[in-house]
């Protein structure tokens, strides 16, 4: 029989064996399907138009060196009816030749507004106070799915004069808000096909296998099968109504987060590097040295002497230094934590552009556990 002394002993066990088996498993969390996860066919896609833009106050293009944008009204014009006569030179300083980008949102139906950007495409100093004519906006197969046209909103502004410029923000872009009109819709599978299938953001075969039992769990056997680590099919309802509520249920789902592989992205350009907290390193040592090079250039005249008709010629001295520090060999401890990890780098003590070039050579020496992705 157990006394109160024992009974409290065997609790107080127990509670260190839990804290200790938490403090060596990483801690789960869940996500739902919506998160990790979208629909292979329903997806928006992108539209792209050339037009112009009229009423702009003498900041159009200059039409001797932008042909095209004379083209362009030639052609509108004759298109209403007006025929300019032949050699007609136009010179117009309020017209701009743009490009129009817009993105048609899925399941899109005619009729339905979307925003559009206007870029100039020639020499215009400003799109301020412009408006766009009709043009028509296409998508990758050459057909025409929305008509845009509106009054161009400009979030920047600007003035010259004298010489000297002042501008806040870019004048050469800018938006219509609802100023396309969809005229087309786009074929989606998601309301014929029997079954529907489920993109990951990322393959990951241990999310797709947890996805599925998650769909199954909740919609029932056989309901998701993962066909590979990115795709998992799922069986949907044949009516709308009830295929809408189905999704609707299902992309709220939880899935339990598979811990990342351990990943080290490198930003050459800039020297930025983010590394997750699955990165470990074992114990290594490193040596690196500073080689700096430095060029200084004082520039030198050469006077002639009074009366020698000589000509004054500049010339230019370069001093060219090289300075190599010399390197030290640093121990690096091992560590299982990204805080160990990031402690033992930050001892090293080098810039960025140089810890890109020691991160690699430890990887290279088998010291650093993680994969380098630089961009």
């Amino acid at each position: 029989m157990l006394t109160p002394k024992k009974l409290m002993h065997f609790f107080l066990l127990a509670a260190i064996m839990l804290m200790a088996l938490s403090a060596r498993s990483p801690v789960a969390y869940a996500e739902r399907i919506k998160d990790i996860a979208t629909v292979q066919g329903v997806r928006s896609n992108q539209l792209i138009g050339y037009g112009l833009v009229v009423g702009l106050d003498g900041s159009g293009d200059q039409t001797t060196q932008t042909p095209f944008t004379v083209q362009s009204l030639t052609n509108m014009l004759s298109q209403l009816g007006v025929q300019l006569p032949p050699g007609t030179s136009l010179q117009l300083r309020n017209v701009a030749a743009v490009m129009l980008t817009s993105t048609l949102p899925a399941f899109a139906k005619p009729g339905q507004q979307i925003d559009v950007t206007v870029s100039s495409l020639g020499n215009a100093k400003s799109l301020r106070g412009g408006t766009l004519l009709l043009t028509p906006l296409k998508g990758a197969d050459g057909q025409i799915y929305a008509m845009a046209q509106g009054n161009v909103i400009i979030a920047g502004a600007g003035a010259a004069a004298g010489g000297s410029k002042v501008q806040i923000n870019q004048l050469n872009a800018g938006r219509i808000p609802a100023g396309a009109t969809v005229e087309r819709a786009v074929a989606s599978p998601f309301a014929t096909s029997e079954s529907l299938q489920l993109e990951l953001n990322s393959t990951d075969f241990s999310t797709a296998t947890k996805l599925a039992e998650a769909v199954n769990r909740r919609m029932g056997a056989g309901t998701a099968n993962a066909l590979d680590g990115r795709v998992i099919q799922v069986k949907v309802p044949q009516t709308s109504n009830e295929r809408v509520a189905f999704m609707a249920d299902l992309e709220n789902l939880e899935v339990e987060s598979v811990l990342p592989p351990a990943r080290i992205v490198i930003n050459a350009r800039t020297g930025s590097v983010v590394m997750n907290r699955m990165v470990t390193l074992e114990p290594c040592a490193v040596s690196h040295g500073n080689l700096s090079v430095t060029i200084s250039s004082t520039p030198l005249v050469s006077q002639p002497a009074p009366f020698s008709q000589g000509q004054t010629v500049a010339s230019e001295k370069a001093d060219i230094s090289i300075k190599q520090d010399p390197g030290q060999v640093l121990l690096l401890e091992g560590g299982t934590k990204l805080s160990d990890v990031v402690k033992a780098l930050n001892s090293i003590g080098v810039t960025p552009q140089d810890l890109l070039a020691i991160l690699q050579a430890m990887k290279s020496a088998g010291s650093l556990k993680a994969e380098l992705e630089v961009i």
